[in-house]
Formats: structure tokens, sequence, C-alpha cells
């Protein structure tokens, strides 16, 4: 018989095939994703924002510079995959546009040294470290993180200069940045829970200005990244059209919000706003899309991210409508965070050929 001269058929170990993104081809996709929300906070506020966003990437990167030459890993590679930046700028972008200096440089630095490299790095982090890092500055801070600039739109008459921004971000002097009469903005969330405490009714708060499509389109004050639901929204469907994201999260996150506001608001139209106003106002968008979507920090079933996200919006809003503050949505995140590793158990999918609780073969033998 003649001796075949093909060579041994080579079967190497999964996985097959790669998609060639990696992190920072994710990564990547969600800065591109930010791009418009960011340049229209840096339009409605002005040089403050861009001096707070600058301050808190560069005091995030040095930290992760640090911490990876601390132990002994190598910086580069790090550095450049684009984690430290996606979180500095939601960071950034979650907090006020008026924010001194040392505000972004602490949160930054806890961001990444304790919220990320204090448990191993990229992938091994429990919560979101944007999220655990609003969450500490918002409970060190509270006066620091709930004054809200004026809107000052750039290259309008009112707009500050470049000179103005930098005393608002480094010299400390937060009251260029408010109202003419020196007082703060209030946020729609937060002047709906203060207006509610003096006995009025919802329809008569909401009818002092306010109409949906300044949340829209983005002329109300709040954190730097959260006043225009339409961007936020293009930029989480420009995700999930790149695959990075799945729409279970966002859907359901939503979705637990506006239900229980749906509820409360039958229940008792006058001391509880609709679901509308609950969706447009405050940063449940841009975390619904953008934070509590974190692959990391999320869970991996289907079924458990649709109860992730429905977790995520009833306790913002239960959060937001008895809580000590008119914004639930970091708060939320990170004790979904805290339940994703119990949420994952127990939806883990069948293997095949198993009872779903791990018993003997389906349909087996004797």
């Amino acid at each position: 018989m003649a001796q075949s001269n093909t060579a041994p058929l080579a079967t190497p170990s999964s996985p097959h095939a790669h998609g060639g993104g990696g992190v920072s081809g994710v990564m990547a996709t969600v800065i591109i994703a930010l791009v418009p929300v960011t340049l229209f906070s840096v339009y409605l506020f002005g040089w403050p924002v861009v001096f707070m966003l600058l301050t808190t990437l560069a005091a995030g990167l040095a930290t992760e510079a640090l911490a990876l030459r601390f132990m002994g890993r190598p910086v580069r590679p790090a550095l450049t995959d684009g984690s430290a930046v996606v979180t500095c700028l939601l960071l950034g972008l979650s907090l006020p546009a008026s924010a001194p200096w040392w505000i972004a440089v602490l949160g930054a630095a806890f961001a990444i040294g304790v919220g990320k490299q204090v448990y191993g790095g990229l992938g091994a982090n429990p919560f979101n470290p944007a999220m655990i890092s609003r969450v500490m500055l918002l409970i060190s801070f509270p006066q620091q993180l709930s004054t809200w600039p004026a809107i000052r739109p750039l290259f309008s008459d009112s707009a500050l200069s470049f000179t103005e921004g930098l005393r608002v971000t480094f010299l400390g002097e937060q009251g260029l940045a408010l109202t003419p009469d020196a007082t703060s903005a209030a946020t729609p969330l937060g002047h709906l829970k203060t207006e509610l405490t003096l006995n009025r009714t919802v329809d008569e708060i909401l009818a002092q200005g306010y109409d949906h499509t300044m949340a829209l389109f983005g002329t109300l004050s709040g954190s730097a990244g959260e006043t225009s639901a339409v961007l936020i929204v293009l930029g989480g469907l420009y995700m999930w059209w790149r695959g990075v994201i799945d729409l279970r999260i966002p859907g359901a996150m939503v979705a637990g919000t506006a239900a229980l506001a749906f509820i409360f608001h039958v229940y008792d139209p006058d001391a509880f706003a609709g679901p509308l106003y609950h969706v447009l106002n405050g940063s449940l968008l841009l975390g619904a899309f953008f934070i509590a979507t974190d692959m990391v920090t999320s869970p991996t079933t289907p079924r458990g991210q649709i109860l992730f996200g429905l977790g995520c919006g009833a306790l913002t809003y239960i959060i937001r409508t008895w809580g000590g503050y008119p914004e639930g949505v970091s708060f939320a995140i990170v004790l979904m965070n805290a339940c994703v590793p119990l949420i994952d158990h127990f939806t883990r999918p069948r293997v095949f050929g198993k009872e779903r609780a791990g018993g003997p073969p389906l349909g087996g033998g004797e």
C-alpha cells in the first residue's frame, strides 16, 4: 500500500477564531460614543468642563502608571488600551462642570487606584471604578458634588472666558460659574425633591418653566454629561451597532425606573412625577448605556443581565424618591455590582444533557 504524504491534521486548542478587536477596540468605540456628549457639555458649560476633564484624565493616567510600576507590571500596554481613559471620562462627565481640580484628582486617583488596581487591574474589579469613585465623592464632599453651575454656552455673551474657566477649576472660584445672582442652578430632580417637601404638587412644580424637550436636547443644569438625552441614546445605539453592548441592561434599567414611576404616579400624581420625567432627567440614561453595561461588572447571562438592569432601575427610583439624594444611579449600580456573583450563580444556563440543577443526563440510562 502506498504511504500517504499528507501530514496529520494539527488541531490547536480553542479558541479557533479571534475577532481582533481586543480591549483597545472596545474602549475606542466607547470613547467615540462619548464624543458628542462631551462636546455638547463643553458647549453648554464652557472652559471649566475642559479643564475638569483634562485634570481627571491626567490624574487617572498618572495613578494607573504609578500603580502598575509599583506592582512591577508593564505600564505602556495598560495606558494605551483606553480603559483608564474611559473610566476617567465617565467619572468626569458624572461630576458638576464647575468641580474644583482637587475633586477631579481625588476622584480619578480613587477610581483607578482603589476601584480598579487594588483588585488586580482590568477585569478583576467587582465594582465599576467610575461609580465607586463618584459614590465616595458624593458621601465625602456633598457640597462640592451638589453645586451646579448655570448653563453658559460657549461663544455666547454669558460664556466664561479662558482665564475665568481656569479660576473656576484651579482657584476654587466656583461663584463665577453660578447664576448671575450667585446661586447654584438646581437640577430638575433636586428641584422637584426640594419643592415636594414644601407641600407643592408635581404639576405646580413642573409648571415653573419645565418642558420635556429641555431634557431631550440639553438646556437644563446637571452633571457635565447628563444634559442631552438624545445624544446619550445615540451614543448608546452606536455602541450597540458596533456590538460592544447589549440592549438588555439599558432597556431593563430604564424599564425598571419607568415602571415604578408609572405605578406611583398613577397612585398619587400630586406627589410622584411620571415615568418620562424620571427617564429623561438625571443620569439614568448615561448610567444605563455607558456604565451599567460595563462587561466586567455586569452579569454574563441574558437572564442575569435583565435582572441586573431591572434592579438598577428599581433602586434608582427608590433612592431618588425616598433616599437622601435626589439622584440614585451611582448608588444603584454599585449595589447591583455587588449582586452580580449571586445573579450569575442563579441564572447559569443548563449544561447540555444535564438537568438545570446539575442532575443526571436527560433521558439517562439505567
